[in-house]
């Protein structure tokens, strides 16, 4: 379980977090939605204790967040970035084992464990093998999800992981998350800006706006008991127009 309770965050003049409280229950997909600068990632960094609360509190399995705690919180987090941050110089087994090898795994589990997340997340095998120029990009994100989960680790932090996808590609990777997190039955918090994402990855939803919260709840609750119109408003704005009705 994570727990941020009254969490405000400042950076220079820009108050990043203003008071939020929320809870991700285990097991589930929550969602943080909100357009650029209404706090999702800054929310991501306090829980990997990359940053420090101003104010407020923050706790990962009853664990307080902090200098001292910081390191072994972080090992029981797998974090996926948006464009998968991997080493150019590393093959695609080579980034995916990356955190393996820092903690002395041998060859032998390593190779076994890359293979395994490989067959998960259906990554065929003879790409293994090339660098990350050389892969798309759904491809590279897919690499990104594996080293993150190389560790098995109970929670996951994604980041707009899909964010620079085609559309496509996109569509096609959120309908392998969902089934994999059903699957691997992980802690999830994922950051997104786009409202189809969050409707089909999220358990919960929290809706973020200029660092506070708008709206807990499921996207029932989002689209069917908005808080405030602005819930509406940001629902409605990645509508497709009527206009273009008739051609879907």
């Amino acid at each position: 379980m994570i727990v941020l309770r009254d969490v405000s965050k400042r950076f220079g003049a820009h108050q990043a977090l203003d008071g939020v409280s929320l809870t991700v229950a285990p097991y589930t997909t929550h969602v943080l939605l909100g357009g650029s600068g209404s706090g999702k990632s800054t929310v991501l960094r306090l829980v990997l204790g990359l940053v420090p609360a101003d104010t407020g509190d923050v706790a990962v399995d009853g664990v307080p967040v902090g200098p001292a705690t910081r390191r072994d919180i972080q090992r029981r987090i797998g974090y996926v970035v948006q464009e998968g941050a991997l080493y150019p110089h590393l093959t695609t087994a080579g980034n995916v084992g990356l955190p393996a090898r820092a903690r002395g795994w041998p060859a032998a589990a390593i190779e076994a464990r890359v293979n395994e997340l490989a067959r998960l997340v259906d990554f065929r095998r003879p790409l293994l093998e090339r660098y990350p120029a050389e892969l798309s990009g759904g491809q590279r994100q897919r690499v990104s999800l594996m080293r993150a989960l190389v560790l098995d680790p109970p929670v996951l932090l994604l980041d707009e992981p899909l964010g620079a996808l085609d559309p496509i590609t996109r569509t096609e990777l959120q309908g392998e998350l969902v089934q994999m997190f059903r699957e691997l039955r992980k802690t999830v918090v994922l950051v997104t800006h786009d409202v189809r994402e969050a409707f089909v990855l999220g358990t919960n939803i929290t809706l973020l706006d200029a660092g506070r919260v708008v709206q807990h709840g499921t996207f029932d609750d989002l689209a069917r008991r908005p808080a405030t119109p602005l819930v509406t408003e940001f629902l409605r704005a990645q509508t497709p127009p009527p206009a273009m009705a008739e051609y879907f």
